[in-house]
């Protein structure tokens, strides 16, 4: 399997999108490119159940290497392994519900739909990087785009989240370019270079550790909405675009879960047990801040959005406790809420541009005239409270569990912590949903609105389908990353051998 083919489709789609003549022809463009990314992922999926057997935990596979920058032993290295399929299957899943869900894009619409996959691009080559620099490069190229959807088809303060949003992405990309430059110039051998590969295989001081694992675990943190560095996700989430904002949640949040995984704490093991209360605690007070401030919102975007600060937490708290069963927990996260966030996202996006208001309290009775809408927002909230069956139940409790294996009275007690705001999160989404879909019809105006087009109903359905499956059937993931999160583990434990 090539895996060059994930960047390569999305650019040439992007390039047809540009010479396209009609908007149709451009969504038709989009939705196909789209479409045949989330089939290459499938086959990539296929391919590697196939040839991983016998491997290796962990063991990454279609590995290929170019010289990129040979004077600083910069390589295009990109592999994959259980962890990189499960978030690449995430991204294809939610570019081809954001393109069907921003089908009546009208304003500069061929613009908005290059834009969108070049989105794809960037993600794509962040998972499969296994370059410190080439990984870095990736991220960065995801970030013009966002500012851009934002800031031109965004909604309120659009501009001033814009500029939030990229300034603060830009300066967790700062702490992460000065983390990276420390691992390279600290390295054993001169030939490593940024091989995320050849790096793990060294025992680095931990006087170097302690000193650039703040930088990496931080900068790749602003970008899954560490606490403090949160605000941006609130702004730029209710400004944004809904493909935007479901790609901002449910894609551009877990890059930076996976760069703490695999970055920092995959090649820092013994730093990232040195500041594992420091995450721990961050994650615990990430998880309740989120959930209170959410209950004070009454506009459904930023309801998500500080949902979103919470339930990233979990993801945060899962890495910190560096425990198997936690650290898959968090991966399962990353996932749950990638779908999970995209669907409550595109359900808010179909309300407002039918209603044109997210204030909870001008809405109400929507079930009735919008019947199809107002379910897919259920699930989305169901799915976010935790309850068995959805995916938001399987990954919250594994991390749950996995917490719990930590004996010691401060990693407990944040364990306790973080289970009670599942309490507090279905009063926020019940009381939500009730206020805004059931009850009498409080503007007569809502009384002939049309429920969701068809291509609304497939964006809903694609990313009802991997909640489900995930709530119904976990083994299938969690057997997906359980290699690769044994092999983080197994260098943690050879690291401590060693020394």
């Amino acid at each position: 399997m090539n895996l060059n083919l994930l960047i390569i489709l999305p650019l040439l789609t992007s390039l047809a999108i540009l010479f396209a003549g009609s908007k149709n022809t451009v969504r038709m463009i989009a939705l196909a490119g789209a479409a045949i990314q989330l089939v290459i992922c499938g086959i990539l999926l296929i391919q590697f159940n196939k040839y991983s057997v016998g491997l290796q935990n962990g063991q990454m596979i279609f590995e290929s290497s170019s010289p990129w920058f040979s004077s600083l032993n910069i390589n295009y290295h990109i592999g994959v392994d259980g962890i990189s399929i499960a978030m690449i299957l995430l991204t294809a899943v939610v570019v081809l519900a954001g393109i069907l869900v921003s089908w009546n894009v009208e304003k500069m619409t061929k613009e908005f739909f290059m834009l969108l996959t070049l989105l794809s691009a960037g993600a794509y080559g962040f998972f499969i990087s296994l370059d410190l620099f080439c990984m870095f490069f990736f991220l960065e190229v995801a970030v013009v785009p966002k500012y851009l959807l934002i800031g031109i088809w965004g909604s309120g303060k659009k501009e001033y989240s814009a500029n939030k949003l990229a300034l603060m992405l830009m300066g967790g990309s700062a702490l992460v370019l000065v983390g990276m430059l420390g691992l390279y110039y600290n390295s054993i051998s001169e030939t490593t270079g940024f091989n995320l590969m050849a790096l793990r295989s060294q025992v680095i001081p931990l006087e170097t550790q302690l000193i650039f694992f703040p930088f990496l675990f931080i900068g790749f943190g602003v970008f899954t909405a560490i606490f403090p560095f949160h605000t941006w996700v609130p702004d730029g989430h209710s400004s944004a675009p809904t493909a935007a904002s479901m790609f901002l949640a449910g894609i551009s949040m877990k890059l930076g879960g996976y760069g703490c995984l695999r970055v920092a704490a995959y090649l820092m093991p013994e730093a990232a047990h040195y500041y594992s209360a420091y995450i721990v605690g961050l994650a615990a007070i990430a998880i309740l801040y989120g959930a209170f401030a959410t209950m004070m919102q009454t506009d459904l975007k930023y309801m998500n959005a500080y949902s979103s600060v919470s339930h990233c937490g979990f993801v945060l708290l899962g890495i910190g406790m560096l425990t198997p069963t936690a650290i898959n927990g968090a991966v399962l996260q990353m996932v749950s809420h990638g779908l999970m966030t995209a669907l409550f996202f595109a359900a808010i996006g179909m309300i407002y541009e039918r209603t044109h208001t997210r204030t909870v309290s001008e809405l109400g009775g929507l079930l009735k005239v919008m019947p199809f809408i107002s379910t897919v927002f259920f699930i989305a909230g169901l799915c976010s409270l935790g309850l068995p069956g959805f995916s938001g139940f399987v990954a919250e409790m594994t991390v749950f569990v996995g917490s719990w294996e930590r004996v010691e009275m401060f990693y407990r007690v944040s364990t306790i912590l973080a289970c009670m705001s599942i309490v507090v999160t279905a009063v926020y989404i019940l009381r939500a949903s009730g206020m805004s879909l059931m009850g009498v019809i409080k503007n007569k105006k809502f009384e002939s609105l049309t429920d969701a087009t068809w291509n609304e109903k497939a964006a809903a359905t694609l990313l009802i389908a991997g909640i489900l499956i995930i709530g119904l059937s976990p083994f299938l993931l969690n057997d997906l990353i359980t290699p690769g999160t044994k092999q983080i583990m197994q260098n943690v434990n050879r690291i401590f051998t060693l020394n």
